[in-house]
């Protein structure tokens, strides 16, 4: 074990020298997070809006004052005719057109129903998805007002009529804040890019200096040779955890319910497979600019295919069936569930049993490759 931690303390000294490696320890993680923390948001508010008014009555304009008092959009421009909204959409001016028609207050006061034409620019499908989610709620919740009303004065000379109202309360993430959801996730994500560069690039970089076969032909085993190298790197690791974790409680307010060493017991089981992808790259690799290029290669589609931007449901079947041998899918949903609901064992032991056997599997393979690279 002496030789394993003289081993460790070699290669911190050796990450501490290097002035380009520190940056992307240690900077880069907090700045993804800071970006992804602002930026990454899976709500859409904001939406332009350009709005033709054919009614001008006190109707069109209470329905008007709904779009406006949402939240969600505002209104870029009022026009008199719809042959105007083209040439605004196509210029980004606006993603969605509300076409109010000539009569409109005169149909609802006359029982009927009123339609509300809407436009959206397709362009950008999450966006216009978005757009007309929210648009057309805020049109039904309107009807449900009308309705309401009409109901009321009918009571007076009517039987109590039944009616149905929703009570919606949000469990976990009541504000329904996207960047609650982001965080946690963001944990298993820089884990991924950074142990897996790391690791790699380290090894590579011994290789071409000529000091890892020097190691090679030295008392030292080869588990300890390995565990020499890979026990800094999970350290680091750790230290990444913190610092996530810190931001993200203190600067963003992401709250934070589970158990702490259960989640760092989880982050070591997800460690085995993200450190043995850095170990299979650099036998695979001749150089640091190599390693780089071949550990983002095995990462992207883990980004990809984990559910931590796109969900997994969403996707094709015949790709659904290739996230089921991503390990960040399963510790996704491990880290979320320990910050945001707090759940233990009993609710992730399906995930963690198979991110143990992936962990198992790629390290096993990486450490058995590793040894038959440097036998050879």
């Amino acid at each position: 074990m002496k030789r394993v931690l003289m081993l460790a303390k070699k290669e911190i000294i050796q990450l501490l020298r290097d002035k380009r490696m520190l940056p992307l320890v240690f900077v880069a993680p907090l700045l993804q997070l800071i970006l992804f923390g602002y930026v990454v948001q899976t709500e859409v508010k904001d939406i332009g809006i350009v709005l033709v008014d054919h009614d001008r009555t006190a109707e069109s304009k209470v329905i008007a004052e709904k779009f406006t008092n949402a939240g969600y959009f505002r209104i870029e421009k009022r026009v008199e005719s719809e042959s105007s909204m083209p040439g605004l959409i196509r210029a980004d001016k606006a993603t969605l057109g509300v076409i109010i028609p000539q009569g409109y207050q005169r149909t609802i006061k006359a029982g009927r129903t009123a339609e509300i034409m809407l436009v959206i620019d397709g362009s950008d499908a999450n966006t216009g998805v978005q757009a007309q989610q929210y648009a057309s709620r805020i049109i039904a919740a309107r009807s449900q007002e009308i309705m309401q009303r009409k109901l009321s004065a009918m009571k007076a000379i009517t039987a109590r009529i039944a009616t149905v109202e929703p009570r919606v309360r949000v469990w976990y993430n009541p504000d329904l804040k996207s960047v609650n959801y982001m965080v946690p996730g963001l944990i298993g994500l820089i884990l991924t890019i950074i142990t897996t560069i790391i690791t790699s690039v380290a090894i590579v970089k011994e290789r071409e200096r000529g000091t890892l076969e020097q190691l090679i032909v030295t008392p030292v085993k080869r588990w300890e040779l390995i565990m020499g190298k890979v026990l800094p790197f999970v350290t680091i690791a750790f230290i990444e955890v913190g610092l996530i974790m810190a931001v993200g409680m203190l600067w963003f307010k992401v709250p934070f319910r589970g158990n702490i060493f259960l989640l760092l017991a989880l982050c070591l089981a997800f460690l085995f497979t993200t450190v043995g992808q850095g170990l299979f790259v650099s036998t695979i690799s001749r150089t640091q600019h190599q390693a780089q290029m071949t550990a983002w290669f095995f990462m992207m589609p883990a980004m990809m295919l984990s559910g931590f931007i796109f969900p997994i449901e969403n996707m094709p079947k015949a790709i659904q069936l290739l996230t089921y041998v991503i390990p960040l899918r399963y510790f996704l949903v491990i880290v979320r569930g320990i910050f945001l609901k707090g759940v233990g064992m009993e609710a992730l032991w399906d995930q963690v049993l198979v991110l143990s056997l992936l962990g198992v599997l790629i390290f096993g393979v990486s450490v058995l490759r590793f040894q038959k690279r440097f036998a050879d």
